[in-house]
């Protein structure tokens, strides 16, 4: 049962360390994007939630305190749909459809994010081979 679980961490994981390459790639561009959105100190937010994606995921797939690597990635989430996927304030029917699909997208993974910090967080739990102990020991 630990591959299929470390197989599930990976799969979960590497849209977030591809996502958060992808900010410190194109950081420029994604600037542009982000200050259109008004986000405030659009490159360094950018660059900041890049590097905060790819170590989340890299937290989650090694087990280097994966319960610590989930909430963040929940918590950016959250934030990035509610900032940049706005749905509710556009008035063209396509563009409030693409962002409602990005919007839910981000809040689905979240939510799996937050199930993955609740299992790597609970005492005594196992969630496949991990090369640390989680940072929090909740009981059930």
């Amino acid at each position: 049962m630990n591959t299929v679980l470390l197989i599930g961490r990976i799969l979960f994981a590497i849209v977030f360390i591809a996502s958060g390459l992808g900010h410190l790639a194109k950081a420029d561009a994604m600037a542009g994007y982000a200050k259109f959105k008004k986000v405030p100190a659009a490159k360094l937010s950018v660059l900041v939630s890049g590097a905060l994606l790819a170590l989340g995921g890299f937290s989650i797939i090694l087990g280097v305190y994966a319960d610590l690597g989930a909430l963040v990635i929940a918590a950016l989430l959250i934030v990035m749909a509610l900032k940049m996927h706005d749905f509710w304030t556009q008035t063209d029917a396509q563009a409030k459809q693409t962002e409602m699909t990005s919007f839910l997208k981000n809040i689905s993974m979240a939510g799996g994010a937050l199930i993955m910090f609740a299992i790597a967080a609970t005492e005594g739990s196992d969630y496949g081979w991990t090369l640390t102990d989680s940072l929090w020991q909740l009981s059930k």
